[in-house]
């Protein structure tokens, strides 16, 4: 059987991609699992990697990517639009329908919004939005997990879900009926539940994966019992995508202390969720 092909993007050369790439590479371990192309970095920002990274991808047959972090100002500031990975990669690929999703210990998180300010996160909601991110949550669990029947749970935005409206309608006008929309094709769904119980049904193996509302609702739950290898996989790509769920960590770049663990997963999972695919 040929070797998996997967490329690695140094991220921002200011940053620990390069060297986090670097250690997890020379971890006999890991160098055995696939074959890997990495694009280091001609650029300030690590940037032109990641746009390289796309042209190979269409071009060639490549199994995964994998991504070190960049930063999003530095960017931004160097003229070119950019709201990070996922957008940037669906964008690329016209990909209409995604979803970020993280996975850590035994949690794995979908967030509906993505990186929008608390105070907008109400209005930002829809229906839609949630069906799409628990489609993309059931068919990826289904696609590269293994998981046949997947047991999801959606997260109620406000504390103990609302009371029924009496402490926000989120729930009554969006969160329930988009739930029952979704359920004659997702039949393993269950919710809204309460923020503060979901994550304990989910660290305790009563659902597989949890729809948070908002960014800092599902990562932070994750980040408490997976901080240093937790991944980001993009769900709905036309490939394989994971990244270390990291930033750039400036304050500690150059230094050789940088800890490797979370590329390590990243690159692990990558390769798992191709073996799942190709069953």
């Amino acid at each position: 059987m040929n070797k998996l092909i997967i490329i690695i993007t140094t991220g921002d050369p200011k940053g620990i991609g390069p060297e986090v790439t670097k250690k997890a590479l020379e971890d006999p371990k890991i160098k055995r699992l696939a074959n890997f192309f990495v694009i280091k970095a001609n650029d300030k920002t690590g940037f032109f990697a990641i746009e390289k990274a796309v042209e190979i991808l269409k071009k060639y047959q490549v199994d995964a990517l994998v991504t070190a972090p960049v930063n999003k100002e530095a960017i931004n500031k160097s003229g070119i639009p950019f709201q990070g990975h996922t957008e940037y990669l669906a964008e690329a690929t016209n990909t209409k329908k995604i979803a970020m999703m993280l996975c850590g210990g035994p949690l794995k998180v979908t967030t509906v919004t993505r990186h929008v300010p608390l105070k907008k996160v109400s209005s930002t909601l829809t229906q839609a939005k949630i069906i799409e991110a628990v489609r993309l949550t059931d068919s990826g669990l289904k696609k590269y997990f293994g998981i046949k029947k997947p047991r999801i749970g959606v997260c109620a935005l406000n504390p103990h879900c609302g009371e029924g409206g009496t402490i926000g309608w989120e729930e009554q006008a969006i969160i329930i009926p988009a739930i029952k929309k979704i359920k004659r094709f997702v039949p393993g769904i269950n919710g809204p539940v309460s923020g503060d119980v979901i994550f304990y049904m989910a660290y305790n193996g009563k659902l597989d994966a949890v729809i948070s509302m908002y960014h800092d609702q599902g990562l932070g739950p994750l980040k408490m019992v997976a901080f240093e290898k937790g991944v980001n996989v993009t769900l709905g790509l036309p490939f394989i995508r994971t990244s270390p769920d990291h930033g750039t960590a400036y304050d500690i770049a150059g230094k050789g202390i940088a800890d490797p663990d979370s590329m390590k997963e990243a690159i692990k999972l990558a390769v798992n969720m191709c073996l799942k695919n190709h069953c």
